[in-house]
């Protein structure tokens, strides 16, 4: 999962730093006099989504040449419209998207700048944000920013299910991230392991102290703190990802109410 999720990580950022930018941009008058109707927000989204048309018909440009003239050289050619989607204000909004195939048409061509745009990672943050400030799915439209009618009326991707979709999504990422995060630059004075309960299930958080008092969360596995196996392979897995274990370190293993254990470090990966 982490590996999947650092991948789309630098694709994103590649598509990013691919994306041609247009010297200029034109907008319809009769575009901004509707949208200024609805408000500051909106027109600034209907001046945004011209941009973003702007920069796919400038990717494409500078994939396939120029409309009109023929390269006997190209690589790539425009190969009409499709249906697609880009993300906007915790929405997804459909769109018409130029398609680009390469030149001997054994595949399609990736447009840089609907790669950065239609990237679903900003909406399942969103989403993660929203639903831990305690805005239930049900209720998360009613947290987004005013786009205009127009755009809300066609914008889809925030009912109940979608959302829940993409708070579970979000959370195996953040999951995932902090299970393979490096550790090796971590100057821990102190590692606290203790149970939590999640409703019917326990999970064993690791904290770990650092020597200037700042609090490190480390790692999350379902399990009891009873479980000494558990506890102990959680313990050399913060190892295995980096953490120091040759300086001391206070590790206290809570295992109940009044029942605080206290042992060295080596004693707690050794046992």
């Amino acid at each position: 999962m982490s590996k999947t999720y650092q991948t789309k990580r630098r694709c994103a950022r590649q598509a990013a730093e691919d994306v041609t930018v247009p010297s200029s941009v034109g907008l319809a008058i009769e575009h901004i006099a509707a949208s200024m109707k609805a408000g500051l927000l909106a027109l600034a989204v209907q001046s945004g989504l011209a941009v973003m048309f702007a920069l796919l018909e400038e990717d494409v440009t500078a994939l396939c040449g120029p409309r009109g003239k023929h390269n006997p050289e190209r690589t790539a050619v425009r190969h009409g419209h499709d249906a697609g989607s880009v993300v906007l204000g915790g929405r997804r909004l459909p769109i018409r998207r130029p398609r680009v195939r390469t030149a001997d048409g054994t595949g399609e061509v990736a447009i840089p700048a609907y790669e950065l745009f239609s990237s679903t990672e900003v909406l399942d943050e969103m989403a993660l944000g929203r639903m831990l400030g305690k805005l239930s799915s049900r209720r998360y439209r009613l947290g987004l920013e005013p786009v205009g009618t127009e755009v809300e009326h066609a914008a889809v991707g925030t009912s109940k299910s979608a959302i829940s979709r993409r708070f579970v999504a979000a959370t195996e990422r953040a999951l995932a991230e902090l299970m393979n995060a490096d550790l090796s630059e971590l100057e821990l004075a102190a590692l606290m392991l203790d149970g939590v309960h999640f409703g019917e299930h326990t999970c064993i958080v690791a904290l770990g102290i650092g020597v200037d008092g700042a609090k490190h969360p480390l790692a999350l596995v379902e399990g009891s703190t009873e479980n000494a196996t558990l506890a102990r392979e959680l313990i050399v897995s913060l190892r295995e990802r980096g953490l120091d274990v040759t300086a001391p370190i206070l590790v206290v293993l809570w295992t109940g109410p009044r029942r605080c254990a206290g042992r060295c470090w080596m004693c707690s990966i050794t046992r």
